[in-house]
């Protein structure tokens, strides 16, 4: 516990606040992906985004990307529950969003014996940041982006 408690006092603060707020948003969207539904999870993280549009003159794959993507992954490690691809998918996005930093939620499936499996992962840049180990490449991608809403109907 210890070991834990110095390596988060070493992180820069900008990681440790990312650190916390996936820590408490990663179990809120497992939970809300269950009772609620994809879309509607989906929908209320799209609330959470700040109005201003993202910077296009960013730096492709930037740092604060690739922190948010480590930080998201530490709160899965060590955090109480353990919740799918899809929830930390959606919360990476989230927390990508709110600083600004375009990104892509990919789901793809494939046959695995005689039963269909389910992935997601996000991309940056055309990079998938919480794919490490290139695990998605086993993957075929739904070409609909499911990073953006459909329209509100009224």
């Amino acid at each position: 516990m210890w070991e834990r408690l110095r390596r988060f006092s070493a992180l820069e603060r900008p990681a440790q606040e990312l650190f916390l707020r996936a820590t408490v948003l990663l179990p809120l969207v497992a939970l809300s992906l269950r009772w609620r539904g994809f879309r509607a999870t989906q929908a209320a993280l799209q609330r959470l985004l700040p109005k201003a549009k993202p910077d296009p003159n960013a730096a492709p794959m930037s740092k604060e990307a690739a922190v948010t993507a480590h930080m998201v992954n530490a709160a899965d490690r060590h955090g109480l529950v353990h919740p799918s691809c899809l929830a930390k998918s959606l919360t990476l996005c989230c927390l990508l969003g709110r600083q600004g930093i375009p990104s892509h939620l990919r789901i793809g499936i494939r046959k695995e014996k005689e039963s269909f499996e389910a992935h997601a992962w996000v991309e940056c840049d055309g990079a998938a940041l919480n794919e490490p180990d290139e695990h998605h490449h086993h993957y075929s991608v739904f070409d609909e982006a499911f990073s953006s809403l459909p329209p509100e109907e009224p």
